[in-house]
């Protein structure tokens, strides 16, 4: 099974750099494109990997990621959730702040991530919202 054999490798340390792609992944195991992303599914699913946009799938371990990575990944896993759902507003980068005692700045850093990543879109003068291509 992939997921294990990825898992594995988490485990020894191997992708510390990050995962290589989808298409690399099914090339090694010999499987389909579709099966690479249910194994990546499982392993965001049980939090051993993340994904960061526009860096890519990541290990999930708290102390390699940067504290705007680590907001960003827990807010792209709460609009993916459903926790936060399309249209809804997000609160504001102070709240956003305190939750995860974090600065402003990162915060701030995080959201326009997941802004170009596509997920949150700004609305001038009332914040920011999870977008429907999300």
């Amino acid at each position: 099974m992939v997921s294990e054999a990825l898992r594995v490798r988490i485990a020894e340390g191997a992708y510390a750099g990050g995962l290589p792609s989808e298409a690399e992944i099914g090339l090694e195991f010999g499987v389909a494109r579709t099966t690479v992303r249910r194994a990546l599914q499982a392993l965001e699913e049980s939090g051993e990997i993340v994904t960061v946009p526009g860096v890519g799938r990541q290990v999930a371990v708290a102390g390699r990621l940067a504290p705007y990575e680590r907001v960003m990944a827990d807010l792209l896993d709460r609009i993916r959730g459903g926790a936060l759902p399309v249209g809804v507003k997000l609160p504001s980068e102070a709240e956003l702040a305190e939750t995860y005692g974090v600065a402003r700045g990162t915060v701030r850093r995080a959201v326009r991530e997941l802004e170009v990543a596509g997920y949150v879109e700004a609305r001038q003068g009332v914040g920011r919202f999870v977008s429907p291509a999300s």
